[in-house]
């Protein structure tokens, strides 16, 4: 591999390089030799910008998770539009794409690097699914005080229930993600009750 390898933006480079390695080889073929490869750089670049391994294995899951907050807000604007179920079909779909699904089982197999990531972030522990519940749980909110669901819904436990489920759904890599029918019916057997009892 070249080391001469000038990075005009090494941090991005290096995140670039470590999402493509998660995504061909999994969490287990992801370290540190293999990430400077990708990027086709020398080792010590990343030495360079983070402390060790789980240090820049933080900044990435950070970096990749802010990502999510665009989903979030596309969420958050369609808060009356279209119906809940539909609205949380696509949601889902997009906060569950390929990139977020490789990094949670990342998190779960390394233990240094959930412990980081509950330093750097309240809650940080599992940050992708504690952000997607964050988001689901708003929309939520916000539709109940539309009207659109029941105005005694248990949001927490509808959230928990959305983004556990839509997880499983998207987890099983062999046979690709689930189609839009798919997350609907999970969709609509949870709130099913919430929205056959929300106020005319």
């Amino acid at each position: 591999m070249p080391t001469g390898v000038h990075l005009r933006d090494a941090r991005q480079q290096l995140f670039d390089a470590a999402e493509r390695v998660l995504l061909r080889d999994g969490p287990h073929g992801l370290t540190s030799r293999a990430v400077t490869d990708e990027a086709g750089c020398a080792k010590g670049v990343l030495h360079r910008h983070f402390t060790d391994f789980d240090a820049f294995l933080v900044e990435l899951v950070l970096d990749r998770a802010a990502q999510l907050e665009t989903q979030a807000s596309a969420l958050r604007a369609s808060t009356g539009a279209s119906t809940v179920a539909d609205n949380l079909t696509s949601a889902l779909t997009t906060l569950f794409g390929p990139v977020p699904v490789a990094i949670i089982p990342l998190i779960t197999f390394r233990d240094e690097l959930r412990a980081r990531l509950r330093q750097a972030r309240p809650g940080g522990g599992i940050t992708i699914l504690a952000q997607a519940t964050a988001a689901v749980s708003t929309y939520l909110a916000a539709e109940r005080d539309l009207g659109r669901i029941a105005a005694d819904a248990d949001i927490d436990s509808l959230a928990l229930s959305l983004v556990g489920g839509g997880h499983l759904l998207f987890a099983d890599h062999e046979s690709g993600p689930p189609t839009p029918a798919t997350v609907n019916r999970l969709v609509t057997s949870v709130l099913a009750d919430v929205v056959q009892r929300r106020p005319l």
